[in-house]
Formats: C-alpha cells, sequence, structure tokens
C-alpha cells in the first residue's frame, strides 16, 4: 500500500467488508477474498504475538507498527468501522424492503466469487476436489442448523464472541448467522445499543482470543496446504449458498424485545410458489440483481488487476 490511491482502494474494501457482516449470510471474508486481500489480512493479524506486543510495551512504537503491518489494518478496518456505522440502516432497510433484490445481488455475488477463488487452486488433486466438496457441506449444515436458546452467562458470551469472530474471516460462513444459530445476535445488538460494557468487554475478548487464535492456524494452512485450504474456502462459499437463496416461506417466528415479528425457521422453496400481491416474487429483477452480482466481481477483479498494474 505505496500510494493514497492504494489506501483508498483497501478503504472501499473495508467497507464491503463492513457491509457484508451486517447481514446474517453473508461474510467479511468473502469480500477480503473477492477483493485480493485475504491473505495478507491474516498475516498481518497472525503478526500481532508476544513479540509485537513486547514492541509496544517497550515503546518501539515504529518497529510495532511495521511489524503488523499497521498501516493495512488501520485503514481496512476504518472502513470496515465507517461501513458498520454508515450502511447498517440502508442494509437493513433493503432486507426488509427489497429482500429478493438484495439475496439475488448476494447470491449472484458468492457464486462468481467461489469461481474466482477456486481458479486460485494451482493443481486440482483428488484430494483438493475431497476438501472442496467437505467445505460446500460443511457450510451447508450450518446454514441448517436451528437458531438455539442459550444462557447469557458470561462464559457462553465469550464463546459466542470467539466463534462468531472466526466465522466472520472465513468466506462463505457468516459470523452474524452464527451468533443468530447461537441465539446471541439480538442479545449483542442490544448491549451495543444500551452500550453495556461487562457484556461487550467479555464478547470482545472471546472475539479477541479467537481472531487470534483462528488466524495463525489459516496462516499455516495457507502456507503448508495452500490448495487445500483455498479448496475448503471456496466449499464453504459453495454450501453458504443455502442460506442466501433468495426465495425463502417462513415456518416459524419470534417475537423481538420491540415486539415485532421476526423470521425464526425459514425453508427455501422455488420462485413460482412465492407470491407477493399476487405476481411472482420479481423474478426477472432477481436476475437482473444476479447478474449485477457477477458483474461487481468481474469488475472488482479487472479494478485490482489494473491497481496493481499502475
Amino acid at each position: 500500500m505505496k500510494t493514497s490511491k492504494d489506501s483508498i482502494s483497501l478503504f472501499l474494501k473495508g467497507m464491503g467488508m463492513g457491509a457484508a457482516d451486517i447481514i446474517p449470510g453473508v461474510s467479511g471474508g468473502t469480500i477480503a477474498f473477492i477483493t485480493g486481500i485475504y491473505e495478507e489480512l491474516i498475516t498481518s493479524i497472525k503478526a500481532v504475538d508476544l513479540e509485537a506486543l513486547k514492541l509496544l510495551g517497550t515503546g518501539k512504537i515504529l518497529p510495532f507498527w511495521e511489524k503488523v503491518n499497521g498501516r493495512f489494518l488501520v485503514v481496512l478496518l476504518s472502513g470496515i468501522l465507517v461501513s458498520l456505522i454508515s450502511l447498517a440502516r440502508l442494509i437493513h432497510g433493503l432486507l426488509q424492503d427489497h429482500p429478493i433484490q438484495l439475496w439475488s445481488f448476494f447470491f449472484g455475488l458468492i457464486v462468481i466469487s467461489a469461481f474466482v477463488v477456486g481458479r486460485d487452486i494451482r493443481k486440482w488433486s483428488a484430494m483438493v476436489i475431497i476438501c472442496f466438496m467437505i467445505g460446500c457441506i460443511v457450510a451447508f449444515l450450518i446454514t441448517k442448523v436451528v437458531p438455539a436458546e442459550t444462557p447469557d452467562s458470561m462464559p457462553v458470551i465469550f464463546l459466542s464472541g470467539a466463534i462468531a469472530i472466526c466465522a466472520m474471516i472465513l468466506p462463505g460462513v457468516s459470523g452474524s448467522f452464527i451468533l443468530v444459530v447461537l441465539g446471541k445476535y439480538t442479545f449483542i445488538l442490544n448491549a451495543l445499543k444500551e452500550f453495556d460494557l461487562g457484556v461487550l468487554l467479555v464478547f470482545a475478548s472471546g472475539c479477541l482470543l479467537g481472531l487470534v487464535t483462528f488466524t495463525r492456524l489459516i496462516g499455516w494452512l495457507f502456507k503448508k496446504y495452500r490448495d487445500i485450504t483455498i479448496a475448503i474456502l471456496a466449499g464453504f462459499m459453495i454450501g453458504s449458498l443455502n442460506k442466501v437463496w433468495p426465495w425463502k416461506q417462513t415456518i416459524a417466528t419470534f417475537i423481538d424485545r420491540h415486539g415485532a415479528v421476526k423470521p425464526l425457521i425459514q425453508e427455501n422453496i422455488l420462485p413460482n410458489t412465492y407470491q407477493v400481491s399476487g405476481n411472482e416474487a420479481f423474478l426477472w429483477q432477481a436476475i437482473l440483481f444476479f447478474i449485477l452480482g457477477l458483474g461487481l466481481v468481474v469488475f472488482l477483479e479487472k479494478l485490482a488487476i489494473n491497481l496493481k498494474n499502475g
């Protein structure tokens, strides 16, 4: 990241990650992979180790900054935070008013992303194919899990943070959706709104532990088993498509803390079985937004190549 143009590009990528992490079903890790910063992100987070903390503790700010790739992390995290703050209302509004169009867009985005990621595999072997299938199956099974009721105890909150943050950095696996599965999505959102410092500190501690330990595992896997790791991550993307299928039928609901009825369990259905105001559910609009999702990834890939070539 040598120029201001690189910083702006990275900031926008962070905004894309933040927007994705808002939605239960879409992963910020997917956006990182699409935009070509995933491996650098994992490496940078992994660099925050005891040696880095020792440098910071002894006042060696510049060596610490260089070791952890500080400019990269700060610019990226700034984009994520700005997106979470500014786009949350927009994304939730679109989910409420135009769910089919939005989910179709993400469906197309993830389909082409899995292709782009898979194309980065250097050699397809039997083991790579098996790992790809395992990734598909695991992600699919995660999307089929029925949300649970869990206690609001501090150990459960800590564990929820550790698990959710791991999902957030995995392409195809949504950290927000994991919180829904664990029965902690609404609880954590409420803690953020009420600024419940005790809950937030415990949750953040779990996130920190999960982030530090899991990124080390991912970094090691990339170094030792690059093709297998990429195959698993591409499989996660394909398996997660079950969650972002645009046409759904609600078969169980719950009442949130505002008294609003929200879907708890949904099943996928075909477009011609889903009626909205007497019409089939915006099939052509869904196709259009699916194509837009495909096109966005192609555009970002070409843009990244052009920026790399100067």
